[in-house]
């Protein structure tokens, strides 16, 4: 299983949206053998990786995984050495300018769910959830609990 996550980069943490996350994951995942899909940019994300960590300590077959825009170096990778993996969707023919977006909709065609926190109608984190929806992929939106 393949769960990733979009939100809105000015994302607030508190504890009942870690909650949130968390009783989903035991719900939508459980003990199955899964991989999160992370983007590393912004608030929702920095959040995102915390709850998966922590999801991580009591399930051990959960890989962490940053999915980069860009190609980065081996000095860089030392910088996402807490993830288990670094994937590139291979975009380097798109302009950089562009380049989040396409990897964000390569995390959507990947994933089986998407975790979002979603609070209006503009932006990068609301264009990739309403393609998450288009794409018929499980969306959960913790903004709207």
């Amino acid at each position: 299983m393949i769960v990733t996550f979009c939100g809105h980069s000015d994302f607030k943490d508190n504890e009942s949206y870690t909650q949130k996350m968390l009783d989903f994951l035991e719900k939508a995942v459980g003990d199955r053998s899964a991989e999160m899909y992370l983007g590393g940019y912004g608030e929702f994300d920095s959040f995102a990786y915390k709850c998966c960590k922590k999801y991580k300590e009591k399930h051990s077959n959960i890989s962490l995984i940053f999915v980069t825009p860009y190609v980065i170096s081996e000095q860089q990778e030392n910088r996402y050495s807490s993830y288990d993996y670094i994937i590139y969707p291979g975009i380097e023919n798109i302009p950089p300018k562009f380049a989040i977006l396409h990897r964000n909709r390569y995390m959507i065609e990947q994933a089986d769910c998407v975790i979002a926190y979603i609070t209006h109608s503009w932006g990068g984190a609301y264009s990739t959830y309403e393609y998450a929806k288009r794409k018929g992929k499980m969306v959960f939106n913790i903004a709207e609990l």
